[in-house]
């Protein structure tokens, strides 16, 4: 039995289908591929697929991925176009590797977020943006199992970048995650909603994860 890391980019109209209907989507794939994956045992077996960090929904993701147990030699190439042929175009299989890195160790994740607004030009944009991320605090109230907590989301930044475009700002912005500390970029947009006042549209592509120490997660 051998250990694969199944690589994909989900875009276009699958960035609004949930984490459970993706899981369902690449089950439905893997059955109709015919992949050599190892089954769970017991009444109810069913393919072995897990998925280290789920994807909000709403975001893109260009370096998702999952993990299967194959019980027979099969080439990356065929793997690959087989469940291509089982997918739709929003999702797209395009490379499948040997895990290096559990799931466990993920700690950070890189968005790329287009933030606009009706209402106001790039400029204005960028600098309420940038006056919020200087700040020395960004208190917010986060939904959590236990009920609403107040926290400081920028405990939650590693480090970001920022520029103005022609009619948005983009932020490039590394954020704690995985099971200790999970901060999901759409906590900017609505720190920054109640800093400005104003409503704000995010176009958010999740990148890359990392480890604790910003190795890419592999």
């Amino acid at each position: 039995m051998k250990n694969a890391r199944v690589w994909f980019k989900k875009d276009n109209e699958c960035r609004y289908i949930s984490h459970l209907d993706l899981n369902r989507c690449m089950l439905r794939a893997l059955h109709k591929s015919k992949a050599p994956i190892w089954h769970t045992e017991g009444f109810n077996p069913h393919p072995f697929a897990t998925f280290p960090l789920p994807l909000s929904l709403g975001f893109r993701g260009i370096n998702e991925c999952m993990d299967i147990k194959l019980i027979e030699d099969i080439s990356d190439e065929e793997l690959i176009n087989n469940l291509n042929a089982c997918l739709p175009q929003g999702i797209r299989v395009f490379a499948v590797t040997e895990p290096i890195m559990k799931a466990g160790k993920i700690a950070y994740a890189r968005f790329n977020m287009k933030i606009s607004n009706d209402n106001l030009n790039s400029d204005k944009v960028y600098t309420a943006l940038k006056e919020l991320l200087e700040s020395e605090e960004i208190m917010l109230e986060k939904k959590s199992k236990s009920g609403y907590k107040t926290v400081d989301l920028k405990k939650s930044i590693k480090n970001y970048s920022l520029s103005e475009k022609c009619d948005f700002a983009e932020l490039e912005i590394v954020l704690s995650a995985g099971s200790t500390d999970n901060a999901n970029p759409n906590l900017i947009i609505k720190a920054l909603e109640n800093a400005a006042g104003e409503e704000f549209y995010a176009d958010i592509t999740r990148e890359d994860l990392y480890n604790s120490d910003m190795e890419l997660f592999r």
